[in-house]
This record gives C-alpha cells, sequence and structure tokens, in this order.
C-alpha cells in the first residue's frame, strides 16, 4: 500500500500543472497510464481474467477522452503529455 501511494505522489509531482494540482486532465492521464501498465502485466499472465479485462477497456477509453480534451483545450500540453508518457509512435 505504501509503495502505491509513494508512485502516485511521484506521477502527480511530475505532471501536476501548478502546486496544489492534483486533478487537471494531465495527472489524471498519467494516473491512467500507470495504471493501464499494471493491468496489462497482470492480464499477460492471467487470460481468462475477463472482468479485470473489461475495466483496462474502460481505463483507456476514460483516458482517451481525457487526451481528446486536453487536445482541444490545450494542444501544448497535449504534446507534452504523450511525449513524456509515449504514448504516440
Amino acid at each position: 500500500m505504501n509503495r502505491n501511494v509513494e508512485n502516485k505522489s511521484k506521477i502527480v509531482e511530475g505532471f501536476r500543472v501548478h502546486e496544489k494540482d492534483t486533478g487537471s486532465a494531465d495527472v489524471q492521464i498519467a494516473l491512467l497510464t500507470d495504471r493501464i501498465n499494471r493491468l496489462t502485466e497482470h492480464l499477460q499472465k492471467n487470460k481468462k481474467d475477463h472482468s479485470s479485462r473489461r475495466g483496462l477497456l474502460m481505463m483507456v477509453g476514460q483516458r482517451r477522452r481525457l487526451l481528446d480534451y486536453l487536445h482541444t483545450t490545450s494542444t501544448e500540453r497535449y504534446q507534452a503529455v504523450t511525449k513524456k508518457l509515449k504514448l504516440r509512435k
């Protein structure tokens, strides 16, 4: 539990827009990406875990919606986030 809290705080510090920011689109995208990566590793080991696969697909959809929102509001932040998270090839 403690390791997850430390990991989350590092991600928030790396992507926040201002000092007290914990919920901007940038931070939410980064946190979702971390959860997606961890769940992808889990699903590679547990191929029959269909309920977790559904949750993964829902998280990917949520991240896509947040990325679309960020792209329409601030293209510079969108490009910075996608470059930092390596989401676009």
